[in-house]
């Protein structure tokens, strides 16, 4: 039975876990259940995915992967993680926008939580769904499609409206990606490098000056990039973006190129990441104040450097989902890999947050973060009628958790 997440830092306070093989079944254990929340594939750190009540795997759901190749959009079950997906996706000619750095997430649980990868023009991985179905309270099932007034609300959405059985996600024609990793980026550059590829992220233990890496995804259409750009200059040989750890399980690098699946994530599907060795932050800043954000964390180094793994910095282009943490503004993602003890990182998040706090700042809501309620409101301006939305759909609490009755208040 599942009793924490995949770091270990949540013990779930659920009094038991249900693995429905249908949706039948899920529709029945939702109609009569007080409390209930569904389980992803457990990478969130913060309690998001916690119920005092009941919780529900997905995993048992039928494996679903409909293409319909001539509106370019595939019907995916909930449980399936990207991984199981993607593949199937690029034999029959098509390919999702984006991914996020693991192929290893489950479907729905990103899209719920606003999870993204990286690219001046690549939105939330939730960007790419144009419906969802979902059981709610009553234990009925109903989809809601773009275009649906609720649809904003219903898609980074936190579990809140229900149980998610399925999304439809946009496709485009499969392409290919060469990867490429760059050494030695200076700070003052980094806002440039950011739009030098399909997908870029750039990578810093905040010891040095500026970022030891950039890893640079480009269409294999593209002409290859010179050796040494913006002063940085191309790895020789693989790496990983963890000093010292072994690149085996990385994404083939040095411009081998590859379908977009497979050079997207930073890691390989074959390899299962360990479990309890971390901890996570992220916040996102508007994109225009990305120099100024990196030099306030510069300034905060020395709090982060004894409980950091490593700092990934992205963009993730606008959208109009109401609790993404990219609504209404292009944005910038400043990623944090803790060590996996919480009570030494939490003073580190509080000296990051405090640093952070001048530019609009919002937290990753599945991630370590300790924004206050009354802050986190003034952050979203959607987030009164996503309030009022899980209200009307869901007027006894039955999805509802702590983190949600501190945050989204009745």
């Amino acid at each position: 039975m599942v009793t924490a997440n995949w770091a270990g830092n949540v013990v779930f306070s659920s009094r038991e876990v249900h693995r429905p093989d249908s949706v039948t079944q899920l529709q029945e254990l939702v109609a009569r259940s007080d409390r209930v929340r569904a389980l992803g594939s457990g990478h969130s750190f913060s309690r998001i995915a916690d119920t005092d009540g009941e919780h529900v795997t997905l995993a048992g759901l039928p494996p679903v992967v409909e293409i319909d190749a001539a509106a370019s959009t595939a019907r995916v079950s909930a449980g399936l993680r990207y991984g199981e997906v993607t593949g199937r996706l690029h034999e029959a000619g098509f390919a999702l926008p984006n991914l996020g750095s693991l192929p290893h997430i489950s479907v729905a649980g990103a899209c719920a939580t606003g999870t993204h990868g990286s690219g001046r023009a690549n939105g939330v991985l939730a960007t790419a769904v144009s419906a969802v179905e979902l059981v709610g309270a009553d234990g009925e099932l109903r989809t809601v499609r773009r275009g649906d007034p609720e649809f904003p609300g219903s898609v980074v959405a936190l579990g809140a409206l229900g149980i998610v059985t399925a999304l439809t996600l946009d496709l485009r024609p499969t392409f290919g990606i060469r990867q490429w990793i760059y050494e030695g980026l200076a700070l003052e550059d980094a806002d440039e490098a950011l739009t030098g590829g399909y997908s870029v992220s750039l990578f810093t233990h905040w010891a040095g000056a500026g970022f030891e890496q950039v890893w640079l995804k480009q269409l294999d259409t593209d002409p290859e990039p010179p050796v040494r750009w913006l002063g940085a200059t191309r790895a020789p040989a693989p790496v990983h973006m963890v000093a010292g750890v072994d690149p085996q399980h990385c994404t083939p690098q040095l411009g081998e190129p590859g379908p977009w699946h497979e050079r997207l994530p930073h890691f390989r599907l074959a390899f299962t990441p360990s479990s309890g060795d971390e901890l996570q932050s992220e916040y996102f800043v508007p994109r225009g104040a990305l120099p100024d954000a990196l030099r306030a964390v510069d300034g905060v180094r020395d709090h982060l450097r004894p409980v950091l793994q490593v700092s990934e910095i992205r963009t993730v282009a606008a959208d109009e989902l109401w609790i993404s943490p990219a609504q209404g503004r292009d944005t910038a993602a400043l990623h944090f890999t803790w060590v996996p003890d919480t009570a030494a990182v939490l003073p580190a998040v509080a000296a990051l947050e405090s640093a952070l706090a001048g530019f609009g700042t919002r937290p990753h809501w599945g991630k370590v973060f300790g924004t206050a309620p009354a802050t986190v409101a003034s952050l979203w301006p959607h987030l009164p009628e996503f309030a009022t939305l899980t209200l009307k759909h869901d007027p006894e609490g039955k999805f509802r958790n702590a983190m949600m009755e501190a945050y989204l208040p009745r």
